[in-house]
């Protein structure tokens, strides 16, 4: 279903929450459930999912529930999940590893097609089955192999720079793990993973009084 125009990042974040709870319920065998139960498994209130789904259009059935099969559908295909995305790594440390070795990732079709790095201890290790590749290649290697994402694993002086090697091959998403926030065009889209900022958010919520 189309999405209705002005939905707030906060439902569009917690969508990926939605689409792994309903995967699971699927593996359990489970055909439907109410926004209540679900709410309870996750923990929304059943007012939370109803208003967030209904931004997308019109979910399951007064009396009924949510056909979780159904749903799951609908949610994979706003998360777009219906296509298959290409992906390269640029930084083969133990971020970049960690993320190449995550194989749910192909599970979903996030495929990845390329590894890079400078280190020359590093270049040629295959990693799941990828081999590291010599950062000086990465231009001959966008200009022949279409990338949909490019995920940013080194230092914040170099982050930029490799960003905008991206950008100028047709790479449109940017998956960044450096500290530091990236200058792009505004069609191209970077989603930041901040690891110290995570943390540091944690910190303030454990040490002060509850937020809202």
């Amino acid at each position: 279903m189309e999405a209705k125009k002005n939905i707030s990042m906060a439902v569009i974040r917690r969508l990926p929450k939605y689409h792994r709870y309903l995967r699971e319920l699927l593996r359990n065998d489970l055909d439907r459930i109410s926004s209540k139960e679900l709410g309870e498994r996750i923990g929304f209130t059943a007012s939370q999912i109803r208003q967030d789904l209904n931004c997308f259009g019109d979910f399951g059935q007064q009396g009924y529930g949510y056909n979780v099969k159904e749903l799951l559908n609908e949610i994979s295909a706003i998360l777009g999940l219906s296509k298959k995305y290409k992906m390269i790594i640029i930084g083969a440390g133990n971020i970049g590893q960690a993320i190449a070795n995550h194989t749910r990732f192909q599970k979903l079709d996030f495929n990845m097609t390329g590894i890079f790095d400078v280190n020359p201890k590093l270049i040629g290790l295959r990693i799941n089955d990828v081999e590291v590749m010599d950062i000086d290649e990465l231009v001959g290697f966008l200009r022949v192999t279409p990338i949909d994402i490019g995920v940013i694993c080194v230092s914040k002086n170099n982050a930029q720079a490799v960003c905008d090697i991206m950008v100028a091959n047709g790479v449109k998403g940017i998956w960044n793990f450096a500290p530091v926030d990236l200058a792009v065009p505004k069609e191209v889209i970077v989603e930041n993973v901040h690891l110290s900022e995570s943390l540091l958010t944690l910190s303030c919520l454990m040490n002060g009084k509850t937020y809202t």
